[in-house]
Order: structure tokens, then sequence, then C-alpha cells
């Protein structure tokens, strides 16, 4: 039975402010949470005027106290940019306040440019090849084992469930070897995602945490009560989208109608390519194009996500995503 979660980048609407940014993240979790959805992650990202979960452990913390239920965490934390202490710290206390409720998904990308990464880090010395070391004494604070002859206060004991990203094959093999859950990030970088999937389920490792494999990955859902509609809801993506690829980020601009056609065809080419991993519609499109990953990926996790301009939209966007995903479900 597929699970749905929701990856939210909290993005700051053109003319908004991350003070809203943030009382909207609380909402649409409280949304996501009365909706089925299993998991609510933010992501770290830096040095970008248009997302609001830079300080990810605190956004977590925000989140998790305006809800109940669903599994609160990060997707994720870019470990290069952290000492492992300051993280088993983070993510212990946030497991000691929200106990049994807490992700901590692990990537090696900096989440920002090389300037801002300098800023974060002080020094780019730090080497992401040893992102695998890092994992493996952030569990070991958490094992509270000895091994690095510190103990995390607090973070010694703590129980968050650990997750390996990545949109390569080298997050894939890493969470294998480790016996880890592992999510992919279709959302924005697809071309590796059947192999990655393939390579983690072949090459896995049960572990204490994890029995079998256990996959997710990113897809972007524009839903809406026509697919004219949809398409109108993702042109405030495509817009950011572009924009940071051209090097201009900027916040989430209002919808534009027609907004594809106008990039010409190397543009929407681009868009088509970098965003296959979406479902764009009225209910049923969506239902289809969410059917169709499914059993095209056999992931045993959807994690949506979609950056819509108004939130009452982008809510509506979530309830006919959830009710599509609950039929999927019935029929199974």
């Amino acid at each position: 039975m597929t699970r749905y979660a929701l990856l939210d980048l909290v993005p700051v609407a053109e003319g908004g402010s991350v003070g809203q940014a943030l009382a909207n993240a609380a909402d649409l979790a409280r949304h996501a949470e009365e909706l089925g959805f299993s998991r609510y992650w933010v992501a770290e990202h830096h040095g970008m005027r248009g997302i609001a979960s830079a300080a990810t452990a605190v956004v977590i913390g925000h989140v998790a106290a305006a809800t109940r239920t669903i599994r609160v965490g990060a997707g994720g934390i870019m470990l290069p940019n952290h000492a492992p202490l300051a993280i088993a710290e983070q993510f212990g206390t946030l497991d000691a306040l929200y106990p049994g409720r807490i992700d901590l998904g692990l990537g090696r990308a900096p989440g920002s440019d090389g300037q801002v990464a300098r800023a974060m880090r002080r020094t780019l010395e730090t080497d992401a090849n040893a992102f695998p070391q890092d994992v493996l004494e952030l569990q070991s604070y958490f094992a509270d084992d000895g091994q690095t002859g510190i103990v995390a206060t607090p973070g010694a004991g703590a129980d968050p469930q650990m997750w390996i990203l990545g949109s390569s094959l080298f997050g894939a093999q890493l969470a294998a070897m480790l016996g880890l859950p592992y999510a992919f990030a279709s959302h924005f970088a697809p071309d590796a995602l059947d192999r990655a999937l393939a390579v983690y389920r072949r090459d896995f490792r049960p572990s204490a945490r994890l029995a079998q494999p256990y996959a997710m990955a990113g897809f972007n859902v524009f839903a809406a009560d026509t697919d004219a509609e949809g398409e109108l809801l993702a042109s405030s993506q495509q817009q950011a989208f572009v924009a940071l690829r051209t090097g201009n980020p900027r916040q989430l601009p209002p919808p534009v109608a027609g907004y594809r056609a106008s990039l010409g065809p190397q543009g929407s080419a681009m868009l088509d390519h970098v965003l296959q991993c979406s479902a764009t519609g009225g209910p049923a499109r969506v239902k289809a194009s969410l059917d169709a990953s499914v059993a095209r990926t056999g992931v045993d996790e959807v994690l949506m996500t979609s950056s819509i301009f108004d939130h009452a939209a982008r809510k509506h966007s979530l309830s006919i995503a959830a009710a599509a995903m609950g039929e999927m479900r019935a029929a199974a």
C-alpha cells in the first residue's frame, strides 16, 4: 500500500514575507495531517530569497508543535554544512520534544552556491566525499556506543528515523549499504531515478533499522478542479525554476497564463525534462499521472511537492492529490 508524504520548501511568495511563509507551513502541515499524509518534510536551502527553510531544525520544531500525529522532519539536512555533533544535538532535542515523530533525511549537496557555502562553513575544506563517514559518526552519537568518545546531550539515545537522500547512484549505494530508507529527488533531478532504485533494491543489506528496502521518490503535484487551472498553477514553480537555472533566484511569482509557451521550444523542452516527474491538471489527470508513476517505480511512498502561489489553492491541490492516492489504495 503506497503511502504519500509532503515536501514543503516553505516558499516565500512575491509580495509576501518569511513570517507568512512559516505560518503557511504550519497550516499546510495541519492540513496534510488531516488528509492522511504520512510525513511532512522541509529542506535545507541557503541564500535563496524564495525559500524560508534555511534554519531547518527550527522550522521542524515550529511545524511539529502545530501538529499532533504526522511525522515531521528534514528532507533534508545537507550534512557537509554541519558538524555531525551539532546535528545530533539538534535532532536529539527534537526527538525529546516530539518522540516517535521526527525524521532526519541526510544529503551531501550544499543546498547553496559556492559563495554561500563558504559563508556557511567558513571554509570549503570539508570534503563532500566524507559524507559516508559523517553519517556513521552521526549514527554513533545517537547510538551512544562510545566510538567517538563524546556523549551528545541531547542526542545520545535519541531515535529519529534516518534516511539517505540522493539524486544519483551514490546515495542509493550508501543507503543500501547502511540498510536505511532511501529518498530520490526526482521532482527536480529525474534522470537517474530508475537506476538508483534498482541499485538500492539490489544491494540492500538488512539492518537493525530496516529489514527490507524502503524507497520514496519526489513528485511535483499541481492539482486543481480543471486541467487548465492546474497548468496555470504550475507556472509559478516553472518561473521560479527558470529564474534559478539562469542565476536569478526570486520569490515565488504569481501564475502567468501561457508561460511555458512563451519560453519557446528550447525552454519548454528543458522544463518538460527536468519536471517530468509531475502530475498537473484536474483530478482525473493527476490520478492517472500518480498511478502511472507508482506502477512504474514501485516506490513505497510518494513524496509530493508543489510551490503554488496562492495558499488556499495549494491546500486544495493537496486535497485532490490525497483523494487520488486514496482511490489508488482502495483499488489495490
